[in-house]
């Protein structure tokens, strides 16, 4: 079977308003020919990053997105804060081109204030980065790309899409002991706290699907800001309120690798609705329950949240169908906020989804948190999905009802035209067989977990092998932590993820303030009502 049985057609994404699936050959809803690279943790993304951007000259074109920005976030060491790296862009005449979500105040510990300062210093350098408030009530821009295009060189040409703000916290690597330059986060994870995340890099055609999304985004007519009061203070500081042109877009990059990319997105019915979406766009969603639905061996989720149980029923329902499917979840173990109103609707979501699933899977369900070798918990932020070895996906998507329908978000995800020939060579239903991209990827993750080598690593080919180490690894780890640390730490990062417990009193005041506020629902109403996506 071939990438049509593991991708959306444009009919099943379900947004015809949009250019996106349009623009490619054939109308097809995904690129082929492509390169993708992980970029596992913001160390490395931001220093290809870097790289990348220090060799884009004049009239090449950087457009860019992002949840929040920090002006003097450190790329790679001194002299390369995010706002210098672009400011010295736009000098050498490269067009720059940003959106940062214009969010909330910073004493709800959001980003206003260093969205507009990142947007301030680039703009005053010649460039033009808008703060977009055009979302739903309550929502927010939550996509996190960056497009490098090069019109004399488009060999240099590359998209890097995934879950890694430009902010603060971010600049880990595999050692998890934190970036220098912290972002408030709940106590539990210590001065500088440590941060699991993962960005591709894509290159080939697909880089001008993702100028795409951009596109649509920016050239949106509706006002970025409704707030009369707000806009003028915006004019009054000179700030731009209506995005000026954007150059003619380019052609698509050549076919350079064997990779089929599907662009999944999220936006949510609003008013004014968005133009390229005026029903709003679910394809995260209908994506991950495409595949859900037909897997057969292994399920492998990194995610923040993984909460709602309306929304994991499509894992719970594949496991009660499948015997022989296992799941695995690696989650953070700590909410990233302390406090006695924030911690329990952080938790009482994913406490319903843990209860569904395990009720599905039993054993088959195993649920792990990390913590580095100096015992302090990592803070999972990543956003992945493999299926089988055949599928995946990264982005910046939760698996949570907000990400699935209420903020902005992008993920690509990957079917690798290579067959991987390391058995065992077939574990889904279809007969795909596993895929070089997603097999590799499962077990580059496997291997930072478990601190193995990529020689030892390969032993985890079989899912269910890995499963089984995954599981004896986190049993280990905390029976050396249960018996006060004696002896050498055993090798490995995982704790079994214990199911959070609230009393009653608690469920009852933090359920209506999780369905809310912190995981609301964006779906047009017939479609929330009859429970699809």
């Amino acid at each position: 079977m071939g990438v049509d049985q593991w991708f959306l057609s444009a009919a099943e994404r379900g947004n015809p308003a949009t250019l996106l699936d349009r623009a490619n050959p054939g109308g097809l809803a995904w690129t082929s020919g492509n390169e993708v690279t992980p970029l596992i943790h913001g160390a490395s993304y931001f220093a290809e990053l870097l790289h990348c951007v220090r060799l884009m000259g004049a009239h090449d074109l950087l457009l860019f997105t992002d949840w929040r920005g920090d002006p003097d976030e450190l790329l790679d060491g001194p002299g390369t804060e995010i706002s210098r790296v672009f400011t010295d862009a736009v000098a050498r005449g490269v067009v720059v081109k940003g959106m940062v979500w214009r969010s909330h105040l910073d004493r709800f510990a959001f980003s206003e204030q260093e969205n507009r300062h990142l947007g301030e210093e680039i703009n005053r350098a010649g460039g033009e980065v808008i703060r977009d408030m055009r979302v739903r009530r309550g929502g927010s821009h939550h996509q996190k790309f960056v497009v490098l295009r090069h019109p004399d060189r488009p060999e240099l040409d590359v998209a890097f899409v995934g879950g890694i703000d430009l902010c603060h916290s971010r600049r880990d690597d595999e050692r998890h002991q934190g970036d220098i330059q912290r972002q408030p986060m709940a106590e539990v994870y210590g001065e500088r706290p440590p941060w699991h995340d993962i960005q591709l890099a894509v290159r080939g055609p697909a880089v001008a699907a993702v100028e795409r999304v951009f596109r649509e985004r920016w050239q949106d007519p509706t006002p970025l800001n409704r707030n009369p009061i707000s806009n003028l203070a915006d004019r009054a500081r000179g700030e731009d309120v209506q995005p000026r042109p954007l150059p003619p877009q380019r052609p698509a990059p050549e076919p350079r690798g064997t990779l089929n990319v599907q662009l999944l997105r999220t936006y949510p019915k609003k008013r004014p609705a968005f133009p390229f979406a005026p029903s709003g766009e679910r394809s995260v969603a209908r994506g991950y329950q495409k595949v859900i639905s037909q897997a057969k061996t292994l399920i492998y989720i990194e995610d923040q949240y993984f909460w709602n149980a309306e929304i994991v029923r499509s894992f719970a329902d594949a496991l009660a169908r499948q015997d022989g499917l296992h799941l695995i979840v690696v989650l953070p173990r700590f909410p990233d906020q302390d406090g006695r109103l924030s911690e329990p609707p952080n938790l009482i979501g994913r406490r319903e989804a843990l209860d569904l699933v395990r009720r599905a899977g039993g054993s088959r369900v195993g649920v792990y948190g990390i913590q580095n070798h100096a015992g302090t918990p990592v803070y999972v932020h990543a956003k992945v999905g493999i299926v089988d070895d055949v599928w995946a996906s990264v982005g910046s998507d939760n698996i949570n009802r907000r990400s699935w329908t209420h903020d902005s978000e992008l993920a690509c995800a990957v079917f690798d035209e290579q067959p991987d020939d390391r058995e065992p060579r077939e574990l889904d239903s279809l007969g795909s067989g596993a895929r070089r991209f997603a097999r590799n990827l499962r077990l580059s993750l496997a291997a930072e977990h478990l601190d193995l080598t990529e020689a030892s690593v390969q032993a985890l080919c079989d899912p269910v092998t890995m499963f089984d180490a995954f599981e004896a690894s986190a049993r280990s780890l905390q029976h050396w932590h249960d018996t006060g640390r004696q002896g050498s730490r055993p090798p490995g990062r995982l704790l079994p993820y214990p199911t959070p417990q609230l009393g009653g009193f608690t469920r009852a005041w933090s359920r209506p303030l999780y369905r809310a506020i912190y995981d609301p629902d964006g779906r047009p109403r017939r479609v929330r009502r009859a429970g699809s996506f």
